[in-house]
């Protein structure tokens, strides 16, 4: 039986940190990035989800942070940031799904695996 190799890259789903930062931003609140990413940060450690240390996980939600205002997704006004509750919902909205599609697709891949090694 051959391997299948796969040569193109399959899009990733949103990481923790993107969740994380369109949940704090659906709020009606506007968040200067250290309130912001406090908050974050806070929310990730409940989640056991904050690894790779402080720094590192500031640099990573400020980056994702800027791909969401260049989405559109998020308003920067000065310093302070202001999500935009529509497109945020639809943003999470599309992630769920895009979820669990890839959740479906592993399952398959399992069932598919676990028959062909039984036989």
């Amino acid at each position: 039986m051959a391997i299948q190799k796969k040569n193109a890259f399959s899009r990733r789903l949103p990481d923790l940190v993107t969740e994380e930062l369109v949940s704090v931003l659906s709020q009606k609140k506007s968040f200067e990035f250290k309130q912001l990413f406090e908050v974050v940060h806070e929310n990730l450690r409940q989640r056991n989800a904050a690894s790779g240390g402080e720094e590192m996980l500031r640099l990573r939600a400020y980056e994702k942070l800027q791909n969401l205002v260049a989405r559109g997704v998020v308003k920067k006004t000065g310093k302070s940031y202001k999500g935009d509750a529509a497109a945020l919902a639809a943003m999470a909205a599309a992630t769920a799904q895009a979820a669990s599609a890839v959740v479906s697709k592993t399952q398959t891949a399992a069932a598919a695996a676990t028959v062909v090694s039984k036989s």
